[in-house]
């Protein structure tokens, strides 16, 4: 790699830095489309444990909502272990098909079979062994979405390390992420109204979608090409350093705990949006309608924020977005049975999951960047599995509170009317807990300056790549 003299003032010393260099891989849009399905596949699971799940286990099976509050919980929680496990091993990974790829390959199958295997819960079982095939069932599920998901998350950086292309990958992966979630809200009840509105219905609605899933994985892996081959990347980094060089990571931290409340957030929104359709709009076929209210602004804004981060930088395009995102969860409370204030709070939400959406899963990459700038250590898997962490942890606690707050107001999934304090926990669920959530996430953006800094982390990316590709030069 050539290099360039830096000019000092007289007395100074004269310093020798690497050149401008390019990150930038010839990326095609079949490149990116295909990318961004695997988000869409992802989500044909993952928003239905979001949106349904609860539901499901509460209002078709009849399992308290505490019992099922406390199961997410510790499956999430135990899930977020798994994520470290799982992207430690991508980092030891080394096939013909890369470290990422053929985690995706071999794994879409199982990933499919435990999503329907979460909506065949025995019926004629007593409610103890319901419970402990939910239990079983779900943490199957959860080790194999941590092996689909932390190497899908982990292939962005393995695809290219030019910043503008990892956010144009994470732009795709969240329009078509969006596309995921409209098909399970508008197409789920549908679907199982189809089927007879049985617990069955919905195992062969599963079975259905977890079937297409599978195909765009697919797509996923034959599309995509691991480009990023550095020197350091080919040294198996000892579990202990990659922990070490982790430690030393301030914007990982900064992006793992704002994942997490995000996702808490966003969880109780989720989670809650059934209930509140049902109880305090009084119409739970709605659901598809506001969903489409929330994620139309979403998916008209992406294409909008390459040039808004460019202008302006991801940290306060994702400031503004957390904020106004949490006003939309304010405006409700006003009239919190009046739906048209609520289509118009779903939009406000939106515009603020707007750029939350198109900068979010690309904050990892840049960590990854300057973990290797500040400690020469390189290690994908690992610190991407943070986001992913992140959202199981979220994800969990989010889950585990919307089944919490509902046992405590007193909510029975199988009576005709709730209580008034039911209704008020579906308000807290849905209105007060995404909005204190969200304001927390505006200051944790506050103190997230690594768009400053960015240039000269990259620069001395440049300069450590160069290095080892020196010295490996000089061992062979």
């Amino acid at each position: 790699m050539s290099t360039t003299t830096s000019a000092k003032p007289s007395g100074s010393v004269t310093v020798q830095t690497p050149a401008a260099h390019s990150f930038r891989q010839p990326l095609t849009i079949k490149d990116y489309i295909g990318y961004g399905i695997g988000d869409t596949a992802i989500n044909f699971t993952f928003a239905s444990l979001n949106l349904y799940v609860v539901y499901f286990y509460t209002d078709v099976i009849g399992v308290a909502a505490g019992i099922i509050g406390t199961i997410m919980l510790f499956s999430r929680s135990f899930d977020g272990v798994i994520d470290m496990v799982v992207g430690s091993l991508i980092d030891k990974t080394h096939t013909k098909w890369g470290k990422a790829r053929p985690w995706l390959l071999f794994g879409c199958v199982p990933f499919a079979l435990f999503t329907v295997l979460l909506f065949t819960v025995p019926a004629g079982w007593s409610e103890t062994w319901k419970v402990g095939y939910i239990f079983i069932s779900y943490n199957l599920l959860m080790i194999a979405f941590s092996s689909m998901a932390i190497p899908y998350g982990t292939l962005n950086s393995m695809v290219t390390q030019d910043r503008a292309q990892r956010e144009g990958l994470n732009l795709w992966r969240m329009l078509l992420a969006q596309v995921g979630v409209l098909i399970v809200t508008n197409c789920t009840y549908p679907m199982v109204e189809l089927f007879g509105g049985t617990q069955m219905a919905w195992a062969i609605t599963y079975a259905i979608l977890s079937c297409i899933s599978v195909v765009l994985f697919l797509v996923v892996f034959k599309t995509q090409k691991e480009r990023v081959h550095t020197a350091d990347v080919e040294e198996q980094v000892p579990l202990k350093e990659s922990f070490h060089a982790l430690l030393q990571n301030k914007y990982w931290f900064l992006a793992f705990f704002y994942f997490i409340l995000l996702t808490i957030a966003q969880t109780l929104y989720q989670g809650g949006l059934v209930y509140y359709a049902k109880y305090v709009l009084n119409n739970e076929g709605i659901v598809g309608v506001l969903t489409f209210a929330y994620l139309i602004p979403t998916m008209a804004f992406l294409p909008f924020c390459p040039k808004l981060f460019g202008r302006f930088g991801k940290t306060i395009c994702l400031l503004i977005g957390s904020a106004v995102y949490a006003v939309g969860f304010i405006l409700p409370v006003l009239n919190p049975t009046n739906l048209e204030l609520f289509v118009v709070a779903q939009v406000l939400r939106g515009l603020g999951q707007g750029p939350i959406a198109g900068a979010v899963w690309a904050l990892f990459p840049d960590t990854i960047e300057y973990g290797y700038y500040k400690t020469g250590v390189r290690n994908e898997g690992l610190l991407y599995s943070g986001g992913s962490l992140g959202q199981k942890i979220g994800s969990g606690l989010g889950t585990a509170l919307v089944g919490w707050i509902l046992a405590f107001g007193g909510y029975d999934g199988l009576a005709a009317t709730q209580s008034a304090s039911a209704i008020n926990a579906i308000y807290q669920i849905s209105l007060w807990g995404p909005a204190i959530l969200l304001v927390v996430c505006v200051v944790i953006m506050c103190f997230y300056d690594i768009d400053k800094k960015y240039d000269e982390i990259m620069a001395g990316v440049a300069k450590r790549q160069a290095e080892a590709e020196r010295r490996q030069g000089v061992s062979a």
